[in-house]
Formats: C-alpha cells, structure tokens, sequence
C-alpha cells in the first residue's frame, strides 16, 4: 500500500504519477516535479489516494509551485511560444519540408529542443544557425516518426478519447494485423488505424483480454441453448461478455456468455473434463 497522485504539465496533457510525500496538493494545484533540469511546475489532476499496488521508485513531490516558480514557468512558456513561431518562419525562408511539432527549453542551460517531422532526412545545418542566431540561444533539431508526432501534438482518438499515447502509454509496442483479427476488428487500414496513420496501440493491450475471452466463449457457428431458445452463435462481443445467437425459430438474441449454454461435447472440448471428474471425486 502506498500513495499516489498524478500530475500533467499540459491541460489534457500525458499523466506522469508521483509519491506525494508529506503533501496533499488538491486536484488543480500548482505542484513542483522533480527533472534532471531541475523542479518543473506541473498541475496535480489526481489527488493523493492510497492504492493497492507497490509504488516504490517513484519520483517524489517537492512541494507547492511558490510565485517564484510560476513566474519562471510562465516565462519559459512565452519563450517557448517565441522558438515555435521563430522556427516555423525561418523553416519556410529555408523552404525545408519540416512541420515542428515539439518544442522544449531549459532555461538555466538556454537551450531549445525543437522536434520536428519530415518525410525523409532532412540538411538542418543552416536552419540551426539561423536558429541559434535568432533566439539568442543554443538548438537542437531532433526529427521523430509518425507515432512520436501524434503523442507531442495530442488529439481525439476513433474512440472519442484523448490518445492514449499522449496520457497514459510510456512505451510504443509492436503491433500486428493478426492482433486486429484475433479482436474480430475488420481489416480496413481505416478502421484498424490511430491518429498517427499506424495500426491502433489499444490492439496490443487489450489483445490478452481477447485470447482469455475467446478461450471461454462459445465459438462462432457453435449451437448453443440460450433463455430465448436454441440456436447458432453468430458473433461476439468481448466488452459486453455477450454472444449474438441467430435462433431456430426466427430472430435474434443477444444474451450474457453466463447464460448460454452449449452441448456437453464442446462444453468438454472447450473446458475440458473439470466438470465429470469433480463429479467422480464426488
């Protein structure tokens, strides 16, 4: 047992959580979280809580952001904004096919991290120059792929949420069609693809939760015997635990796995045979 808040440094931003130490911060306060440049003004969006899991490692709170470091904050902020704006001109006078999609800044080293995306490799010397000239500061120009860009720029998802890559996934995972499958998701790039053009990063978390389902769901074309009546299984819904059943007698159902029932042959094929042997001990 442990606590456990959660802070953000941008609104709708990425998760990070912390140990909340002696604090109790509400949710809205301005919090302080410690990085390698130093601690950095973030907005706690969950409260301290006590959770069940082992928490040990995590980066602890350093207290409530003071006028001083909201202030710093705030000007980090507008330089920030300055490198954006600078940058997009100068990689138009460059005439570059770059889009910046990121950009941090350390003030106490005065450095820029401009992270941009191109089609292919981009000559970037001249444009740093410029760069470093204008801002009166030192550049670095990182180039990232299409799942990187989608997590520094945010967005809505197919589903309606905010990207998972842009809140809660610390690390990008293989992902394969065969995932799709296995989920009974269509295999159209539109319906299979995130934000970022590639296929969905939620195929490769909840594929386990799949593979379990399927083991113990009736399979589709199994006959089974519902409440309604019997009948051919004729589709799933993981999320739901419910089966879809085309019935005999006309018409379909859908019904709770709980209360489908299939002949003791596939019952025994799918499950084994648990049941007679508990029976025979019996």
């Amino acid at each position: 047992m442990g606590m456990v808040m959660a802070v953000s440094f941008t609104r709708y931003g990425r998760l990070y959580y912390l140990d909340p130490g002696p604090h109790s911060p509400r949710v809205g306060d301005k919090v302080l979280v410690p990085t390698s440049a130093g601690p950095e003004v973030a907005e706690c969006v969950w409260a301290p809580q006590w959770v069940s899991e082992d928490i040990e490692g995590l980066p602890v709170c350093a207290g409530l952001a003071t006028e001083e470091h909201l202030a710093r904050d705030e000007r980090n902020r507008r330089r920030r904004a300055e490198g954006r704006s600078i940058a997009k001109r100068l990689i138009r006078k460059h005439d570059l096919p770059m889009k910046v999609v990121g950009i941090d800044y350390l003030d106490g080293d005065n450095v820029f991290t401009i992270y941009f995306s191109a089609p292919h490799r981009v000559d970037f010397r001249a444009l740093v120059r410029d760069l470093a000239r204008s801002l009166r500061a030192r550049v670095e120009l990182r180039q990232v792929g299409p799942r990187d860009e989608a997590r520094l720029q945010g967005g809505i998802g197919p589903c309606g949420r905010d990207l998972c890559c842009a809140t809660f996934l610390k690390d990008f995972e293989p992902v394969s069609v065969r995932m799709a499958k296995e989920q009974d998701m269509p295999i159209n790039p539109l319906r299979i693809a995130g934000a970022c053009g590639r296929l969905m990063c939620c195929l490769k978390y909840e594929h386990p939760l799949y593979v379990e389902a399927h083991r113990r769901m009736p399979k589709p074309g199994q006959r089974v015997r519902t409440p309604q009546g019997t009948g051919q299984v004729v589709a799933r819904n993981v999320p739901a635990d419910e089966v879809t059943v085309k019935l005999d007698g006309g018409g379909r159902c859908s019904c709770p796995v709980a209360e489908v029932c299939v002949p003791r042959r596939q019952h025994e094929e799918a499950y084994g045979r648990a049941a007679e042997d508990g029976r025979g001990s019996g």
